[in-house]
């Protein structure tokens, strides 16, 4: 049996996100890209995941010929962007705002093949139960908040604070499938048919 080539990059250090493409049974490449990601003024977090989505794909675009898909998420509470916590008392803050209270989670996703680009958008609404403050510290302490969207990991530890979540999962974890496998379809890549 020969071995499958890679279809497609992932422009992404992030190893849930390759950890959801190789659930799909899809061979990749992956690497991280560096683009300027800073909001910009009065941008709408929609925007924002989207332009970033297509900023990292592009960026990775020059130097892979094949397919790239590149995502983008954020937490969204009151019409804020969270971002990822700076230091402990950052961390801290986010949590504690997010306690018992219900925020969104929004991922672009884009993917960039021959002269097509193409983006999709993922919210899904997250449903915190009550965060006592030594659960936060604690929580901070373990490691997992530090380079987090809104200071949580939904597939770790952070996962006991989420009461409830309406939409997709694997969005909040940082790359929707069902979008993403849309956008692989537009591409000709299709996960249901083998590949040599």
């Amino acid at each position: 049996m020969s071995k499958r080539l890679p279809v497609l990059h992932l422009a992404s250090a992030s190893p849930r996100r390759a950890a959801i493409l190789e659930s799909l049974g899809i061979v990749f490449t992956a690497a991280g890209t560096d683009i300027d990601e800073r909001r910009r003024e009065h941008e709408p977090a929609e925007a924002l995941v989207l332009r970033l989505a297509a900023g990292k794909a592009a960026a990775a675009r020059l130097s892979h010929a094949g397919p790239v898909l590149a995502a983008d998420t954020e937490v969204v509470v009151d019409g804020e962007v969270l971002g990822k916590p700076q230091n402990r008392d950052d961390a801290l803050a986010m949590l504690l705002r997010l306690s018992g209270r219900r925020h969104q989670v929004m991922t672009g996703v884009a993917l960039s093949w021959g002269e097509n680009e193409r983006t999709a958008l993922s919210v899904t609404e997250v449903m915190f139960r009550d965060i006592r403050p030594d659960e936060a510290l604690a929580y901070w302490q373990s490691g997992e908040p530090c380079d987090k969207a809104g200071g949580y990991a939904i597939q770790g530890r952070g996962g006991a604070f989420v009461e409830a979540i309406n939409g997709s999962y694997t969005g909040v974890v940082g790359l929707p499938v069902f979008e993403t496998v849309a956008l692989l379809g537009q591409a000709g890549i299709d996960i249901f048919k083998e590949r040599s």
